[in-house]
């Protein structure tokens, strides 16, 4: 099953904590990488093995916007491009530069070493007043992104730096569909922060390299590393819903990583590891995590540090892949927008707004950008005709039916 509450109840190293610090790499004696390989082409999509997909249709919690305002780098795809570019990294308009080591060198990337030395001093183990996890700074104003799960309904958390400073962070926002949460602290009391860059999770490729930082079983600034393992996964997030393009990566990550960052060759951040599979009687990893994708970090964090509320279009029905293209539908939330617009199990959904639905992840794809009150066409075989429904979508509710 997938653990969606990949966090720590207590602390097998409380009292033992303080670690001598490591050194960081030599940059004049390191050897150069090997010359990178061209990334594979992203698999095509298969159906969705959702078996909850009640809501949105599969509605997806990504909702990238070229609007990034600025939470870090934004990965072009070109690994020339990628190792001197400072970028946005205030939630503002107005971008400012992120620190010059916020990234690793051309001659480092690949380098798990450089990697780690240039990033950990942006990642933090959490402790609330019922578990430990992880987060990391994403801009040098103090703003902090970590899981939903890991906060719960915490109002303030403890975070711990690699080099053992302490500090309280408030939680300026929760979003449990999407099962992200921004912390805030005073830089005034912490002194100047590391923020690491966001990738372009959308460039991700099935192969690349992949690091995680964090603190398993209560172990703080442990790194592992990896590859990532497959792209535009589906996790359910802890309001129900689905969470959609997660990454699949086999790069260890145990109870205490949930919010910590996953990292490609450049030191950036591509996503938020969240849940693992686990297997047999043990909650251990298995070779098989997932992590929220940075793209979605992008279009959340801001909105939770306004202080918005955010609503995401809800359909109302459960689906799975049928014999044909499309998708079939299961189970109707009694009085969703679905039903009331006169939709049936065992319709065939084959188009939404005019988009051609192949298999269920093509109705998650075609909601995903709308939004509550907007009325779309949802046109379904029914008794071998076609028949279009105008269905008038709602806002999620607070949990999935």
């Amino acid at each position: 099953m997938t653990d969606p509450l990949l966090w720590l109840d207590g602390d097998p190293t409380e009292g033992r904590r303080a670690r001598v610090p490591e050194p960081g790499p030599d940059p004049a004696g390191a050897a150069a990488p090997p010359t990178a390989q061209a990334s594979p082409p992203p698999p095509p999509r298969t159906g969705s093995l959702l078996r909850a997909a009640l809501a949105g249709g599969l509605v997806s919690a990504v909702l990238v916007g070229a609007a990034a305002i600025g939470l870090g780098i934004v990965d072009t795809g070109d690994p020339a491009a990628t190792t001197s570019a400072a970028a946005p990294a205030t939630a503002a308009p107005v971008a400012s530069p992120a620190p010059p080591s916020t990234a690793v060198g051309a001659r480092k990337q690949g380098d798990v070493a450089a990697i780690y030395a240039a990033a950990s001093p942006g990642v933090v183990s959490i402790r609330t007043g019922s578990g430990s996890g992880t987060g990391f700074v994403v801009d040098r104003n103090g703003t902090l992104v970590t899981n939903a799960h890991v906060v719960g309904s915490s109002s303030q958390v403890q975070v711990q730096f690699a080099d053992d400073r302490t500090a309280t962070a408030a939680v300026r926002g929760v979003d449990r569909s999407s099962d992200l949460a921004v912390l805030e602290l005073d830089t005034a009391q912490t002194g100047r922060l590391h923020a690491l860059a966001l990738a372009d999770s959308s460039t991700v490729r099935t192969g690349q390299l992949a690091v995680a930082i964090g603190s398993p079983f209560g172990l703080p600034q442990t790194a592992t590393a990896g590859i990532v393992s497959g792209t535009g996964r589906h996790i359910q997030a802890p309001d129900g819903f689905q969470i959609d393009s997660v990454i699949q990566t086999d790069a260890p990550i145990n109870p205490g990583n949930s919010g910590g960052p996953l990292l490609d060759a450049n030191g950036r951040v591509i996503g938020v590891n969240s849940q693992i599979e686990t297997g047999g009687s043990g909650n251990g990893n298995v070779g098989i995590g997932f992590a929220v994708p940075s793209n979605t970090v992008r279009d959340v964090i801001p909105r939770l540090e306004r202080g918005e509320t955010i609503r995401r279009a809800y359909l109302g029905v459960s689906t799975a892949a049928g014999s044909d293209p499309g998708a079939v539908v299961g189970d109707l939330t009694a009085g969703g927008p679905a039903e009331q617009a006169g939709m049936r199990a065992g319709d065939i959904i084959v188009a939404v707004g005019g988009a051609a639905v192949r298999t269920p992840d093509d109705v998650a794809a075609a909601i995903q950008d709308r939004h509550p009150g907007e009325t779309v066409a949802v046109t379904v075989l029914r008794d071998g005709a076609r028949v279009t429904l105008d269905v008038h979508l709602a806002a999620r509710p607070r949990q999935a039916p």
